[in-house]
């Protein structure tokens, strides 16, 4: 069956660095794209990052561009979220998520918690 398992979370400073990481298992990763979602305190799910891990392409919220990096690895199938920079508003419940087509997430992680705090 589909698995996403997420992990990397942590207590960050900011100005620092924290990598996600997104194991997957259960299908063919490089046929899929694959999303980061996260959700601030009492806040609504917020698209972050894709990859279309088949290929070149990544595409970044304005939020986080230029700050954050997803990539993939097909022989581990795993999904990587490098994110620098971090500011206090980057805290959240960051999730991957698999894409089914049409913007439509079909498979979640339990996702991993990260707190930007001084």
């Amino acid at each position: 069956q589909v698995q996403l398992v997420e992990s990397g979370g942590g207590l960050v400073q900011p100005g620092g660095s924290l990598r996600l990481s997104c194991a997957a298992s259960g299908f063919t990763f490089s046929s899929y794209y694959m999303t980061w979602v996260r959700q601030a305190p009492g806040k609504g799910l917020e698209w972050v990052s894709g990859i279309n891990t088949g290929g070149p392409n990544t595409y970044y919220a304005d939020s986080v561009k230029g700050r954050f990096t997803i990539s993939g690895d097909n022989a581990k199938n795993t999904l990587y979220l490098q994110m620098n920079s971090l500011k206090p508003e980057d805290t959240a419940h960051y999730y991957c998520a698999r894409e089914a087509g049409g913007a439509t997430m079909d498979y979640w992680g339990q996702g991993t918690q990260v707190t930007v705090s001084s």
